[in-house]
């Protein structure tokens, strides 16, 4: 990509400003990618001071097993400003084919500009590929003015989608401070919601218990005693405590489970390997067992603030037990660890009767045609009154405890 200016610097500023686009990890190395993703230019003023997701080592096992790859639909091209070849900052970015494995829908959008005789594909796509985590996009390098670096950012993914004649850009996930500044920038602003779990100081699961109302305690009570009735057991394994076979186990539950509900998994068995390798100590696998042997587990990835479930499966059905891996255990862990909260992915209703509680999600969606992106902008409009009612209507169906 060519040298280009930033809006709103001054001339001497930008004389030496550049924005590239890298086709892989492999182009920059980690600690100039993680100084940037961790920065506290990046995370501003929230709690997490290290998201997973967003590390050198994760990003690069999914590019290196070819998760993330040209043939899987994924073309990276991670955006980087430069000014004398010193680094600004980042986006995680890739060009796409197809909308599988994002988590914010634009399926419809895509068929509708289809049949008007457009080309939605392809599109660019900044975000942690087959993750729905909010996470840093932009992300800053220590010392740098946020505000300026995400506008140099934001005309080099335009420029970007130019030049690869992508029909847009959709930023999803995203912090909500990142939102607003896209906003500013004139993208489009798009709400969604998710059930998150949230650590009030609890010592232990009781505690937690203790703070809802009583029918819906002995609920919870009675599902976990069910989930391990018939014998089953359940192992916390993380850092080198982990082997192949417990890789091995975990697949096998991952790939049965996602062959049932979304035909063809994201994930390879090379990619778990990986991030063995590279990030054990961020992993924790909630495995469980049975006669001995392995019958279900979930992975989550370990934040300084937050854990975060992702993948489960199983090979036997029991009553609650996936309540049980997913929810229970995982907020036994963090009330161990002292974490903030569990945030346990994309959809599902029924983790409200939990004890998670409904929290807002962001995306920005940048579109070059003017007919499509009235009708989008029209249709978001409508979409985020009727996210923020929805929200508000969850918040009424948790379990815990009237205060009045």
């Amino acid at each position: 990509m060519p040298a280009m200016e930033t809006p709103g610097a001054t001339p001497e500023a930008t004389t030496a400003l550049q924005v590239r686009a890298l086709p892989g990890l492999k182009e920059i190395g980690a600690q100039v990618w993680d100084a940037c993703a961790t920065s506290s230019e990046t995370l501003g003023a929230g709690d997490e001071t290290h998201n997973p997701f967003l590390s050198h080592a994760f990003l690069s096992a999914l590019e290196d097993s070819g998760c993330a790859s040209r043939k899987a639909g994924w073309l990276p091209l991670h955006v980087v400003l430069e000014r004398e070849g010193r680094t600004l900052g980042l986006v995680p970015c890739y060009l796409k084919n197809h909308s599988q494995g994002e988590y914010v829908f634009d399926h419809g959008w895509a068929d509708a500009y289809e049949r008007a005789g457009g080309s939605y594909y392809p599109k660019l796509q900044v975000s942690v590929p087959f993750t729905p985590v909010t996470g840093p996009r932009f992300l800053i390098a220590p010392g740098e003015d946020p505000d300026t670096v995400t506008a140099g950012l934001i005309a080099g993914l335009r420029a970007l989608r130019a030049q690869t004649e992508a029909s847009s850009i959709h930023v999803t996930f995203m912090r909500e401070a990142e939102w607003e500044r896209a906003g500013a920038a004139g993208f489009l602003k798009r709400t969604d919601q998710q059930f998150h779990w949230v650590n009030a100081g609890y010592a232990t699961f009781d505690d937690f218990l203790d703070s809802l109302a009583a029918r819906k305690r002995k609920v919870i009570r009675r599902e976990r005693r069910d989930a391990l009735g018939p014998g089953i057991t359940i192992e916390h394994l993380t850092g080198a405590d982990i082997t192949e076979a417990h890789w091995d186990a975990f697949f096998a539950f991952y790939t049965d489970t996602g062959a049932r509900k979304w035909g063809s998994p994201y994930l390879n068995r090379r990619f778990f390997s990986l991030l063995s390798e590279r990030m054990a100590g961020r992993v924790l696998l909630i495995m469980a067992r049975r006669e001995g042997r392995y019958i279900a587990g979930a992975i989550n990835l370990i934040g300084d603030a937050a854990l975060y479930g992702r993948n489960w499966g199983c090979i036997e059905d029991h009553p609650f037990l996936h309540f049980e891996v997913c929810y229970y255990q995982a907020i036994d862990f963090a009330i161990a660890r002292g974490l903030r909260r569990v945030e346990a992915g994309a959809q599902g209703e029924h983790k409200l009767a939990r004890g998670y509680r409904p929290v807002l999600m962001h995306s920005a969606h940048d579109i070059a045609d003017p007919g499509l992106r009235r009708a989008v902008a029209d249709y978001l409009r409508r979409e985020r009154a009727h996210v923020d009612a929805l929200v508000g209507e969850f918040e009424t169906l948790t379990p815990f405890k009237r205060t009045c």
